[in-house]
């Protein structure tokens, strides 16, 4: 049984799917919650850091620009609080035992540390799909927590129909686009 479950959240569009399912595990075993957001560069929506080379052309343009990333940047924590609030909410209505924590940095590695650090039994993440050489280039989050983690690790895919709605979508707005 499980007692202290980690869940690795982001704002794709699996979020909600990994809370959902570690939410019914939580239900199931009596265990406790611990969600964890990762900001990290890789995630969608994450703002792009302005390039800064060049700069010296353009005095005050760098400033700007380095503020503007700070806006966005500070938005974007805020999203993934008010993520984790909202879940945290949701979870402590059931009557689960919750806590939450944002992070910056390595996503895979923060995801474990933070698992051997809160005692925990089993992560819940979620798996991007990434394959060939966008895994290759980028990583995959989900492959380095399984090879490091203290514990168990239950990967949730995003369900099926979803893909298709996705795909559909996708399609749509191509075709409304010409």
């Amino acid at each position: 049984m499980f007692k202290k479950i980690l869940v690795a959240l982001d704002r794709s569009q699996i979020g909600q799917q990994v809370f959902e399912e570690a939410l019914g595990l939580a239900k199931l075993t009596q265990a406790e919650l611990m969600l964890v957001h990762v900001l990290s560069p890789e995630e969608e929506g994450s703002p792009y850091l302005p390039m800064l080379s060049n700069m010296d052309y353009y005095p005050g343009f760098s400033g700007q620009s380095f503020e503007l990333y700070q806006k966005q940047w500070d938005n974007f924590k805020d999203q993934g609080i008010q993520m984790l609030q909202s879940f945290c909410a949701q979870a402590n209505t059931a009557g689960v035992t919750t806590e939450f924590t944002q992070n910056v940095g390595n996503p895979g590695r923060i995801i474990c540390d933070l698992a051997h650090s809160h005692g925990a039994d089993l992560i819940v993440m979620g798996r991007r799909g990434r394959s060939g050489l966008m895994e290759l280039f980028l990583g995959s989050v989900s492959n380095y927590v399984l090879h490091h983690a203290p514990c168990s690790v239950h990967v949730v895919h995003l369900s099926v129909t979803s893909k298709i709605d996705k795909v559909a979508k996708e399609t749509t707005s191509a075709f409304s686009a010409n």
